[in-house]
């Protein structure tokens, strides 16, 4: 069913060099035009209107004077919901004396400009619309700097005799679809997990002013993409001084970091208002909407009101299989069950993992099966130099075989079974199928 879907997609997508020779990168939407569409914002406004908790918790610390870590930001974001001029006038007075020195910095920029330009004075939007302009020329060119420089482009394309195509339009066919989008099609890693939700700021941008879906050069990792976010978090809950958190997979030594953890479940809130119909972004609706982990932190909370959606319909993610493979880029993650008390192994960028007991472990690969309920992840032996031939054994359920050459093709040949192709997957992996208390040997060979 997954290939036939995958199969849809990629006929829906197909002609693209048509499609691109008909694209116009030109901005001339109207403000605001980050983020801010007409329903969203009317869903926000109603949040204000039953003084929903997100807004309430906002509320409090915009009105209650706390330090805000990205007060441009959140500031602007109160001003547009709340038509409270004060807050919008202290996101200008920051924006315009605030430094552009990262992509961060930019994009707070670009929002208060354009969430903000009602209580701008003509020449406060110049100096702010100039300071932006500056700051794109400079910015990098990595995920959250092109991800600003988009932002900013759409922003003050007013300003820009191009109205932005000469940024938007080689970030859009040359960085991302001659780049990224091909790296991210052959199973590159090039897309990191803690730069997700940049990304889906870029996406909305895009989309929401100039029509431009980056999804579709890349479709079959993006129809994978919920459901990995969702599998790639370790089941304990960890906590923070204002509520718990989720931890997405990490790869460096000590205690996770909670601003990567909120900007993680911003991602997978940005990912459903995204494509909220699609069945994967359902399950992970489900999953997020789990209020233990609403975010009130002074970091996350503007994050939280802006791309929550309560209302918005989601399925159990209890119901979703306990083992979960990626073959677009070959990850694997799997748990004993949906408890918090679960234990969990995942095999992602190269490296293999096991949480449990609420401890982090990175595991050595080896022969020797790392097992979780019916699955099990090992190195692949080394091959005969006789015959090229790899053996091991494998018991019921499901065996991934990690290390080969991602994309090859094996002759597979188990105990009692007739002699079969199978392909290894974008990492390098090939699933061995084994049915319930089961143990054979198995044989493989390179073709």
């Amino acid at each position: 069913m997954r290939r036939t879907l995958i199969g849809l997609v990629l006929l829906g997508f197909g002609n693209l060099a048509v499609v691109a020779q008909d694209e116009d990168f030109h901005v001339y939407s109207d403000s605001p035009r980050l983020f801010l569409t007409k329903q969203r914002l009317r869903l926000l406004q109603r949040e204000r209107e039953r003084m929903s908790p997100r807004w309430e918790i906002l509320d409090g610390f915009v009105t209650g004077g706390a330090p805000l870590p990205e007060p441009g930001f959140a500031l602007a974001l109160y001003y547009r919901i709340a038509a409270d001029a004060s807050a919008g006038r202290k996101a200008v007075e920051w924006a315009l004396n605030r430094p552009a020195q990262a992509a961060g910095d930019l994009r707070q920029l670009a929002l208060v400009f354009d969430w903000c330009g009602p209580v701008m004075t003509p020449a406060q939007s110049d100096r702010l619309g100039s300071k932006i302009e500056r700051a794109i020329a400079a910015a990098d060119h990595d995920i959250p700097g092109q991800s600003a420089r988009a932002l900013a482009a759409i922003a003050i394309a007013d300003r820009l005799k191009d109205h932005g195509d000469s940024i938007l339009r080689p970030l859009v066919e040359t960085w991302w679809r001659a780049g990224l989008a091909r790296q991210i099609e052959s199973g590159q890693a090039v897309l990191p997990r803690d730069r997700l939700y940049q990304f889906f700021e870029m996406l909305h941008a895009l989309r929401d002013n100039v029509t431009v879906d980056l999804r579709e050069s890349a479709p079959a990792y993006f129809l994978q993409l919920p459901l990995d976010h969702l599998a790639a978090h370790y089941p304990a809950p960890y906590p923070g001084p204002e509520n718990d958190f989720l931890v997405p997979a990490y790869l460096r030594d000590g205690a996770p970091d909670l601003n990567e953890a909120a900007l993680s479940r911003a991602a997978g809130l940005a990912m459903v208002s995204y494509d909220s119909n699609a069945l994967e972004t359902q399950y992970l609706q489900g999953w997020l909407m789990q209020d233990r982990y609403l975010m009130r932190g002074a970091f996350g909370i503007p994050y939280e009101f802006l791309w929550a959606n309560p209302y918005q319909p989601g399925l159990s993610y209890s119901l979703l299989p306990l083992v979960f493979h990626n073959p677009v880029n070959g990850h694997v993650f799997a748990r004993t069950s949906w408890d918090e008390d679960a234990t969990w192994i995942g095999y992602f960028e190269g490296h293999l993992q096991r949480f449990a007991d609420g401890k982090l472990q990175d595991v050595r690969a080896g022969s020797t099966p790392l097992r979780v309920g019916d699955v099990a992840l090992m190195t692949a032996p080394d091959p005969d130099p006789a015959n090229g031939m790899q053996r091991f054994r494998a018991a019921s359920g499901q065996t991934f075989l990690l290390g080969l050459p991602p994309r090859s093709d094996y002759d597979v040949e188990i105990d009692d079974q007739e002699l079969a192709g199978q392909q290894t997957d974008a990492g390098g992996t090939l699933v061995i199928s084994l049915p319930p208390e089961t143990e054979a040997g198995v044989r493989i060979r390179k073709r």
